[in-house]
Order: C-alpha cells, then structure tokens, then sequence
C-alpha cells in the first residue's frame, strides 16, 4: 500500500541532504514472523537477520516510533502504516495503544490515516470492530480464485489458505471496513488475468485492486538470494507474462469498468500521462526515498525491499525519524533510482512511465550489454505502450471536465462501426482496419477456439525455514507435535 508525498525540499547547494515534509514508514512489529508460508515470500527469510530475537515490538518502541514519527511531519496529516510478516500476530491492544500515542503526541488540527496489510486469515469481529472504530484502510492479500490462490498462499503445514482469507474478506466487508486487494502476479496466475480480476471484481466484490508482481531473486543454483541474485525463480512472473496480464486487464476494465473499479497501476500510469508530480507509486516515480521500512526493534531500513545490513539507515532509539531520513545516506538511495538508470532506459520512449521501476528488479543487462535494467522492462514496455492511446483519450476527457468513463460508450461505439463497415465489405474485400488484408485474412477470419486452459490443482510448498528456530518447528509440524508458544502454527 502506497500513500501520494509531497515533493521533498532540498536543502542550499552544498548540502546534499534532504527535508522532506513527510514520510511512509512501513512498520514491521513482528519483523518477518508470519503464521502463513507462501512460497514465493522473499521476506520470510528476514528472519535471519534477527536470529533468536521474540520479533515483538516493544510498548516502550511504539511510543518512541509514533511520538517521532509524528515530530518529523510538516504537513496535517500522518500514515501510520503496518505490515509484515503479519501484523495481526500482535494482537488488538498493540494497536490500541498505537491510537492512544498518536492521540498523546498529535499536533493541533493533525489526523491520521492507520492503515495495515494484512494475510487476513486472523480477522474476526473484534478486529474489524476495531478497524471501523479508527479509520482504518485494510490491505487483503488474495491472489485470485481457489486454486490459483492455493498454488502459493498455503500455511506452514502445506494447507491451503483460501477460505481462511475470504472469511477475514467477509468480517472486513460486513463491519464496512474500508479496504483494498492486494493481488501478487507470480507464474501461476500470470496466466489467467480476465479470472483473477472478474474474481476479485465479482465474486471478491472489491472496487479497489493492487496487481504486485512476484520477482524473487535467487542465485545461479536457484537458492535465495535476494538483493543479490542474479537469477528470477521459477515462482516469478515472467516479463512478457506480466505485461501481457496487465494489457489484459486493462482490456477489460477500460470497456466495462472505468470510474466503478480501480486499478493501483492503471491510476499511477494516469497521473504519469497527466503529467503530474508523483504517480502515486513509489515504484513508477523518477526518484524514490520517502517510503521505508521499521523493524520490530526500531532499525530504520532505506525501503521495505531493502531490509539488508546494507540499507539500515540506524535506530530510532539512537536518532530520531527526521534525523535518520534527512540524512545524505537515504537521499543518495533516492537519487540513486535516477541516476542509476542505463542509458537504454534514459532513451525509451516509456520512461515517464515506468521511471525504470524498482531498483530491485534491475538485475539484468541491456540489449548493449550494460548492466542496471529491469527484469520486467519487456512487460511494461508492452503494457505502456498498449495503453497510450486510450490513456490519452481519458486524459483529454477529464481536462475538458468529463468523466474518464465516457471512454467506454466511445469504444463501444467504435468497434460496432468496425463491426458493420466489416459486414458491408464482404470476405474479400479490403478490411476496414486499415490492415491491407482481406476481411476474410484479418477481422472476418474464423475465429480459432483457444485450448482450454487448466488452472493448476496442486498446492503450495510452504517456504522452507532459515533459522534455527524455524527449522526446529518444521520438524514439530512434521512430526505432529503441538507448537510453542513462540512459534506460529
């Protein structure tokens, strides 16, 4: 989940540091802890980093992270913002008491947006009682349909967590929680994207989506590797997969859904088109730095896809959130999203777009054998450019106060035109698309019935431990034996 910033300040020549005017931290109060084992999370093996610690953020860091937190915001509102792991491991009170701080440390006339992405598969009553009591904005991880959804989700014993997720989508949408779906494309759904979204537009009933592809790095061996692999797992989407999703979507959504559903990347490539500042996704802006991410134990990383050593920022016991950020080590990281970009980036033609994406996917060579470009640039070469002409169809609508809706009668209208001036062409003559083929070789050609594709029916395989204590907890499982108390089921 992202929130749109304002631009940064920067400070005199000379001083290479910056003053932003906010932040959006994701806080971690469980660091890496999830009851679930997905077999694509990446960041499960943050465990590591915090070998033998109880991965439970202390009443003592709460107040110090909300009471800094708030100190270093120059604008009316704050984004108290929690993820994982999973953060409801925590319990209810912990984040009752997160209110009672913001509410001790807030300045005159300061509100607050709460939000927490959550697994959903612990919501009851109470929570989303809870939930619509203080405003939250509740992020759902679902991604598709049974079987897809199953292919990773599953939980630490190899189950399935469908049901468990669709019930906590129930509590959410019974208490009117407001909330979104946040949907991984990895490379089992890649292929199925009119069943992810109508399941999620239908049957889901959700108005709000977020599409995150899966690149899980791994090394020559296919091991974990992180930041730095070299290599994308078999588990990830595919570049021209996840363009090819997304077109497809896209597809669908601009003739039938414009203005009733929305789509987090369709709405920040909008504000790219516009020409706007911010696209509302770190990811499609020019520089980035002002989206990090607080472990359990108040270590400040530079970006949630950036929990390593080398991008600690400090503690927050140690300096303060304004401090940390100001810094010229977070600055630099920003920057570094820019400057950083092959020159095979700097000339393409879909750069205002794409910005060159997450850092973190840039792990594989240009055409020219430079090093530095994404592992996705192929998908979202073919995404950007499939939309550029409707994009600007909606753009130009809404500059002359229309709604970007009325590009769906203007769409329907244009393919029945096609339609008929193909009827009255005949099979041979010349197709009406401007192709130069015959009807019957181009738009009148008889349609081909596709294969019918089989999603996939096997289950997961849940992650495999790293740590110790994982490792010693699997073997309980396996063995049938009841958890600890410091372990999740």
């Amino acid at each position: 989940m992202s929130t749109p910033l304002p631009i940064p300040r920067t400070r005199p020549t000379g001083d290479p540091a910056w003053s932003p005017e906010a932040v959006h931290i994701l806080g971690k109060p469980t660091g890496a802890i999830c009851n679930l084992g997905c077999s694509y999370c990446f960041f499960l093996d943050k465990e590591q980093l915090y070998e033998g610690d109880r991965f439970r953020m202390s009443d003592e860091m709460l107040e110090t992270y909300i009471r800094s937190l708030i100190d270093m915001h120059q604008v009316p509102q704050v984004t108290v913002a929690w993820q994982g792991g999973e953060p409801t491991l925590m319990g209810i009170d912990f984040f009752r008491k997160s209110i009672e701080f913001e509410n001790r440390y807030r300045s005159p006339g300061m509100t607050f947006l709460n939000t927490m992405q959550t697994n959903g598969t612990l919501l009851n009553d109470e929570w989303c009682e809870f939930f619509k009591e203080n405003d939250y904005l509740i992020g759902i991880s679902i991604d598709g349909p049974r079987k897809l959804h199953d292919a990773y989700r599953v939980n630490k014993r190899g189950e399935g967590t469908f049901d468990k997720v669709m019930q906590g989508l129930r509590f959410l949408q019974k208490h009117e929680v407001e909330y979104n779906v946040l949907t991984t494309v990895n490379r089992m759904n890649g292929d199925f994207p009119l069943e992810v979204y109508r399941f999620l537009r239908d049957d889901a009933g959700t108005d709000w989506m977020q599409f995150i592809p899966v690149v899980e790095r791994v090394d020559e061996h296919g091991n974990p590797a992180d930041l730095r692999g070299s290599y994308a797992s078999d588990r990830s989407v595919e570049a021209e997969q996840f363009g090819q999703f997304l077109t497809t979507v896209f597809d669908e959504w601009v003739r039938n859904d414009v203005g009733s559903v929305f789509i987090q990347t369709i709405e920040a490539a909008a504000r790219n088109w516009a020409g706007m500042d911010q696209s509302g996704m770190c990811v499609f802006n020019e520089t980035c730095g002002l989206g990090l991410a607080l472990e359990h134990n108040g270590d400040l990383y530079s970006c949630d896809h950036f929990v390593d050593p080398e991008f600690l920022v400090g503690n927050i016991a140690d300096a303060s959130v304004a401090d940390l950020v100001a810094g010229k080590q977070q600055y630099d990281f920003g920057q570094d999203k820019l400057t950083g970009l092959p020159q095979y980036c700097l000339d393409c033609d879909v750069r205002f777009a794409c910005h060159g994406e997450c850092p973190k996917n840039r792990f594989i060579m240009t055409p020219d054998g430079e090093p530095g470009l994404n592992y996705l640039c192929s998908g979202f070469k073919q995404f950007f450019s499939h939309i550029d002409q409707p994009m600007r169809i909606m753009i130009d609508l809404m500059r002359r106060g229309q709604p970007a809706a009325a590009i769906m009668d203007m769409l329907a209208a244009e393919e029945q035109s096609l339609t008929d001036a193909i009827r009255r062409a005949g099979r041979n003559g010349p197709c009406p698309c401007g192709s130069g083929r015959k009807v019957k070789h181009c738009h009148g050609a008889a349609a081909t019935s596709a294969l019918p594709r089989t999603m996939p029916d096997q289950l997961g395989t849940p992650r495999p431990p790293v740590t110790e204590r994982g490792k010693r907890a699997a073997a309980r499982r396996a063995r049938g034996e009841p958890m600890l108390s410091t372990e999740e089921d």
